[in-house]
C-alpha cells in the first residue's frame, strides 16, 4: 500500500518556530518509515518561508530514501528548492500538469512528479488527459465534527469508478481514510491512501 502524507504544522503545539521544528522531525520520521510522498501544504506561508521549509525538509530526507517531496500549488517554489514535484488542484483556472511540465522544460529542469486533487469523475478524466502522475480522489468518507457530517463522502463506488476512469494513472484515496478502512479503498482500486492527521504521529492530542 502506497502512502501519501500531507503536512499541517498547526497540528503541533507551540509557536510557529516550534511547529516547524516539530514538522521537520515528523518528516524525518516519515522518510525513515518509507512514506512514498510528502506534500508540503502550508498555504499561509509566503514563498520565501515556504522555500526555506522545503529545503529543510529535503535536508532530512536521506539521498537513499524513496520518499519524494511535492510542493502544494507552488511550482516556483518547487523549482527553486529542487523539490521532487508539485501538487495541483483541478479547480478551473489552475495550472494543469501539462503546463507545469512545459514550465520545467523551458527552465531545463528534470521532469517533475505531478499529483492532482480531484472531486468528480469529470476532473479525473481531465487529470488523465493531462497525464498527471497520480490523482488524489476525495473525500471518500467525508468529514464530521462532533459526529455530525459536514462534508458528505463520495463513497467507495465513486472511488471504484474514479480508478477505472483514471487508468492507468494511479488513484490515492483521501478524506476520512483510516488504517481500518484503507483495505476497502484498495479493494475499490486505489493504489494507496493519503491524509493529514492519518500520518501525523506526533500531533498534539
Amino acid at each position: 500500500m502506497l502512502r501519501y502524507a500531507i503536512t499541517s504544522r498547526t497540528l503541533f503545539p507551540g509557536d510557529d518556530s516550534q511547529q516547524k521544528i516539530a514538522l521537520l522531525h515528523q518528516c524525518a520520521h516519515w522518510a525513515a518509515d518509507g512514506i512514498d510522498f510528502i506534500q508540503l501544504r502550508e498555504k499561509d506561508l509566503p514563498a520565501r518561508d515556504l522555500a526555506a521549509l522545503a529545503r529543510a525538509i529535503l535536508g532530512v530526507i536521506p539521498a537513499s530514501s524513496k520518499t519524494r517531496l511535492l510542493i502544494n500549488s507552488r511550482a516556483d517554489v518547487a523549482l527553486a528548492t529542487l523539490a521532487h514535484g508539485v501538487h495541483l488542484t483541478a479547480a478551473p483556472g489552475e495550472l494543469t500538469p501539462s503546463q507545469i511540465r512545459s514550465l520545467y522544460t523551458t527552465t531545463g529542469s528534470p521532469s517533475p512528479i505531478i499529483t492532482i486533487s480531484c472531486h468528480t469523475l469529470a476532473e479525473v478524466e481531465q487529470a488523465r488527459h493531462h497525464q498527471a502522475d497520480a490523482i488524489l480522489f476525495a473525500p471518500i468518507f467525508g468529514k464530521s465534527i462532533a459526529c455530525k457530517p459536514i462534508i458528505p463522502g463520495l463513497g467507495l463506488d465513486q472511488l471504484r469508478a474514479a480508478a477505472t476512469t483514471a487508468s492507468p494513472i494511479p488513484i490515492y484515496a483521501l478524506g476520512g481514510v483510516t488504517l481500518e478502512n484503507a483495505p476497502s479503498c484498495l479493494a475499490a482500486g486505489a493504489v494507496g491512501i493519503a491524509g493529514i492527521r492519518l500520518f501525523h504521529t506526533f500531533a498534539a492530542k
